[in-house]
């Protein structure tokens, strides 16, 4: 039938030549424990195709510049439409992207100052503070920056010793190799004892053209370069060890000239109705919407009509508490996957398949309602709407339900279910049977052993803030989006001794990165494979001596087709096992090592006698990542899995208070109990436990919660409540609402 989608026989990743019809312009949820196949199937099959379909219509001109997956393993997908995928990957995070530049408010709010701004500063790129309006001062940035120089070098030695202590300068590096050879200083020589032309060179000369190992390349000073490398980029985009760098060796404050506004002082003399451009962007975006609809003049109408929609859709989809300039790469996840969602409501297009990854991520119970209003309209203007989705509350409104499993990895990828929600809850499937699943109140909490002061928090929208986290226990804080539950616990506690932060950010690495790697877990597994051999242990790895050395340990070849897009083959040589025949052919216990790294956890866990090794594999097991196998690219992992594999690295060593942002993320509603049997065990072994999160039944099995609120924004940053969860209950809280409600069941 064509007002289906027809997948017939896929098999990416997990998927068991999965065969399934999803209906038209209906909302279908897909259902399913962590790791069941979900994103495969509707992801990496059918959106996937989707869009390199689409690709494939342009000349191979354009193709070469767009990029273009590679085709899916599956037999046949039959009447798909254009797929938009809405995800909650972060937006760009450049210093100078804001949440204006990213949905256009901030470019339509130039045209409309260009045309009333009084006095007139010029055309609309005068307003722009990444084009003729930048301030001189910080160039668009709005904030300058101090470097300590005794954070970049050691004095006390040579530049050939090792004086620079940048992140990336190593000794016979290029970047050192620039300095040493740039004949602007002498490179045996302590720092400590150069001339002052030779510091100002070495320390603060602008580009000039040099020559070095014959290759004529640009020399410039290291702060001068520490300043255009790292510090024009977004401090949340780059690797820890850089931020760790940068936060040690950099000052910011808000620049002199412009006090952060980032333009002219004669754009910021422009003004309409009293405000600035500036000023205007600073506002709250439901406040900015107000004043916008307050222009009348005939000669921007259209603009003001287009601006006030984007910010009126801000609002709608729960995001009024921001600002125009904000910046890009501050935004969680799902406030990022909101922001693209912002395009798509007012679009004329319809018969659409849009494709959400669990756009309730991020979101109160009560923020919940307003996003399942904003799926259903998009539904009903004609579109196929597919979401990835764990929260009862958004399978509740679902059209029709594809529940995956029954496991996780090589247990999973079939489909154990299709049809109504109703027949959903009857069935006997895992997601079935836990639809309705509630966790009781507890009936004792456990006592405090002390406190950490939180005192005087002003962080972006908290007022003057003062609070005790309770030491000892599990300490959950909620409150709706934006009311400053980030702003308190993250501005105010990872400063903290003996504080280990697990959030979602991106692990840094290369395609070679796995779980086995990352955790240190492959070190006691090619230790064991060395001793039972009697062979060196680097022979078991793919990044070293056991490498096949025609993929060079990837297992995957990647050509270069000029003006075609690049394309990936499995090796021929070692059919993607990543390591030489001799290598292969050394077994431990009857598996070679590409066998054992193809291993999810939880059979590893079977396999492996060894101490060092089931260790780490009793902690990825205990976080919930028992299906994952040892190889996996940490590229394909979720938000909320890498956040497990964080915790699971940091388990057992030593008493410490953990900080979680949201550890349900991507969570079945089976696993939760799985999380919160972990985290009591984290607080009974005598550690401190506070979580950032909306889920009822974490808030449920606390000792303590501080919700803030009561809004969002500037209707936010008070702590609204502290207490039990039984004390919670009985108040009065858009919080305590949802969770009685939520008991009562």
């Amino acid at each position: 039938m064509t007002d289906a989608i027809q997948v017939r026989g896929a098999r990416e990743n997990n998927l068991l030549n999965v065969s399934v019809d999803i209906p038209k312009r209906l909302l279908t949820v897909f259902t399913g424990v962590s790791g069941s196949g979900k994103s495969s199937l509707v992801f990496g099959t059918i959106a996937a195709e989707s869009q390199r379909l689409i690709n494939e219509t342009y000349s191979a001109f354009l193709q070469s510049f767009m990029g273009s997956p590679a085709r899916p393993d599956v037999d046949a997908l039959h009447h798909l439409s254009a797929a938009i995928v809405v995800d909650q990957e972060r937006m760009g995070a450049n210093a100078r992207s804001t949440l204006g530049t990213a949905t256009d408010a901030y470019t339509m709010l130039r045209i409309v100052f260009s045309r009333l701004g009084e006095p007139g500063a010029g055309s609309a790129l005068a307003y722009s503070f990444n084009a003729e309006g930048m301030c001189p001062g910080c160039e668009g940035i709005g904030k300058v920056s101090t470097i300590d120089v005794d954070q970049l070098v050691d004095r006390s030695k040579s530049v050939n010793e090792g004086a620079i202590t940048v992140p990336g300068y190593t000794v016979g590096g290029w970047y050192v190799k620039n300095f040493a050879e740039s004949g602007f200083l002498d490179p045996d020589k302590p720092v400590r004892d150069f001339t002052e032309q030779e510091l100002q060179d070495f320390l603060y000369r602008e580009a000039t053209k040099v020559k070095i190992a014959g290759i004529n390349t640009n020399y410039e000073g290291l702060v001068v370069k520490v300043q255009r490398s790292f510090l024009s980029k977004d401090r949340e985009a780059q690797q820890p060890h850089v931020r760790a760098f940068i936060d040690r060796a950099v000052t910011f404050a808000a620049c002199p000239e412009c006090g952060g506004a980032r333009l002219r002082r004669e754009v910021l003399a422009s003004r309409i109705d009293g405000r600035n451009i500036a000023e205007c962007s600073a506002m709250q975006v439901s406040d900015l919407a107000e004043f916008i609809g307050g222009i009348t003049a005939p000669s921007v109408a259209p603009v003001v009509a287009s601006l006030r929609q984007t910010l009126d859709s801000l609002v709608e989809i729960g995001l009024g508490y921001l600002s125009l300039d904000r910046e890009s790469g501050t935004l969680s996840g799902g406030e990022a996957q909101r922001v693209k969602m912002v395009r798509h409501l007012g679009s004329p297009l319809t018969d659409i398949t849009y494709v959400f990854d669990e756009p309730t991520v991020g979101l109160h119970p009560h923020d919940i309602e307003r996003m399942n209003g904003l799926l259903l309209r998009l539904r009903d203007k004609g579109n196929t709407v597919l979401v990835v989705e764990h929260k009862p509350e958004t399978i509740a409104i679902a059209d029709h339900v594809i529940d995956l499993g029954p496991g996780a990895g090589p247990a999973g990828g079939r489909i154990q279910y299709e049809g109504t929600v109703a027949g959903l809850r009857a069935s006997d499937t895992v997601t079935g049977r836990h639809l309705g699943h509630r966790v009781g109140l507890k009936d004792t909490f456990r006592p405090h052993t002390g406190e950490i002061p939180i005192r005087n928090a002003t962080r972006h929208n908290l007022r003057d803030v003062s609070v005790d986290i309770p030491t000892g226990v599990l300490t959950v804080v909620t409150g709706v989006a934006g009311s400053g539950k980030s702003s308190l616990i993250y501005g105010s506690l990872p400063q903290r001794e003996g504080v280990i932060v697990v959030d979602q950010s991106a692990i840094r690495g290369s395609r070679r990165s796995n779980p086995g790697t990352y955790t240190g877990l492959l070190d006691p597994v090619r230790t064991a494979f060395a001793k039972a051999n009697g062979v060196k242990p680097a022979l078991f790895s793919a990044n070293s001596a056991g490498a096949c050395p025609n993929c060079k340990g990837i297992g995957l070849v990647y050509m270069d087709l000029a003006m075609m897009a690049g394309v990936a083959t499995v090796c021929e040589e070692c059919e993607g096992k990543r390591f030489t025949a001799e290598v292969l052919g050394y077994k431990l216990r009857g598996r070679d090592i590409s066998e054992v790294l193809a291993m999810p956890v939880i059979d590893a866990l079977d396999f492996f006698t060894e101490r060092p090794a089931r260790v780490i594999l009793d902690r990825l097991a205990a976080v919930g990542l028992g299906y994952l196998t040892l190889g996996q690219p940490l590229n394909t992992l979720s938000g909320g899995e890498r956040q497990r594999l964080k915790l699971a690295v940091h388990m057992g060593g030593g008493t410490a208070t953990y900080l979680l942002d949201e550890p349900t993320s991507g969570l079945h509603l089976a696993d939760v109990d799985q999380l919160l049997a972990l985290l009591d065990r984290l607080v009974d072994a005598g550690n401190t436990v506070v979580v950032i999160e909306h889920h009822l039944a974490v808030m449920a099995r606390a000792d303590w919660i501080v919700d803030l609120g009561p809004g969002a924004g500037h209707d936010g940053g008070r702590v609204v409540f502290t207490g039990t969860p039984a004390d919670l209950v009985a108040a009065d809280t858009l919080t305590a609402r949802h969770l009685r409600d939520y008991c009562a069941v």
